[in-house]
């Protein structure tokens, strides 16, 4: 299966938090969309890995798309290495989006930015020959494959955006795919340990940075990202 867009987390949830309401509007125009989340967020404080692999199921459906996987590398502990690089580029080879969405380039969460350099160097990384890889499922000989564009959404702090996507109209489809995970966000009968993210005020904010950033290019929501290089366009139209 070929993917349009291959969106990358470190743990379930970072894709929704991060960028869901730009995944289901891309969705909506007909664009095939993954999510490979890379560990199964075993480290958090709530929940369990399998209310978790349940959870992000959940969320996938809601957000419509094409494919979800996890890597099962270990959470707060996975690194930037050749093995770890060699997972994703099977997974870029195996889906070949034209762009790809990761991590925030920078963020509280050590594994937010480490996922965000280690999917980034794997896509560079696969586009090269010398590097052979098989699918796994079937041996299959992978061809290389380099996406066009990596994109890094924002997640806790608050990185000023390269550019933002209008997603007025998805902002409600991707609150539906964050409380999916209900184990980690606000619930006010939960008696599980209070975290940065379990707060009211935390999914509150969620919706007022997608507010504000809609203030700022005259919309009512948008979510903002971050380039590698320099975005082209046809023309200036494409700005608008």
């Amino acid at each position: 299966m070929k993917l349009d867009i291959l969106a990358f987390g470190a743990h379930p949830d970072d894709v929704e938090l991060g960028a869901g309401a730009t995944v289901a509007k891309e969705i909506s125009k007909g664009k095939k969309v993954g999510i490979i989340d890379l560990t199964r967020g075993e480290l958090g404080t709530r929940g369990t890995p399998e209310i978790r692999d349940a959870e992000a199921a959940k969320a996938a459906k809601i957000l419509g798309v094409s494919a979800r996987e996890n890597l099962g590398f270990a959470d707060g502990f996975f690194v930037n290495d050749k093995a770890h690089q060699l997972e994703i580029i099977r997974k870029i080879r195996k889906y070949r989006p034209e762009i790809v969405l990761c991590n925030a380039i920078d963020d509280r969460h050590i594994d937010h930015g480490k996922g965000s350099k280690l999917v980034s160097e794997a896509c560079f990384l696969s586009g090269l020959v010398k590097i052979a890889t098989k699918e796994k499922d079937t041996g299959d000989v992978q061809r290389p494959w380099r996406p066009k564009v990596v994109y890094h959404y924002i997640q806790w702090k608050n990185i000023t955006p390269d550019f933002v996507v209008d997603v007025s109209g998805f902002i409600v489809q991707k609150t539906e795919a964050i409380l999916a995970y209900s184990s980690q966000f606000f619930d006010p009968d939960s008696d599980e340990p209070e975290t940065p993210i379990s707060s009211k005020n935390f999914i509150d904010s969620v919706n007022y940075r997608a507010r504000d950033l809609g203030r700022l290019i005259g919309v009512d929501y948008a979510e903002g990202f971050n380039v590698e290089r320099f975005v082209a366009v046809d023309s200036l139209d494409s700005l608008i």
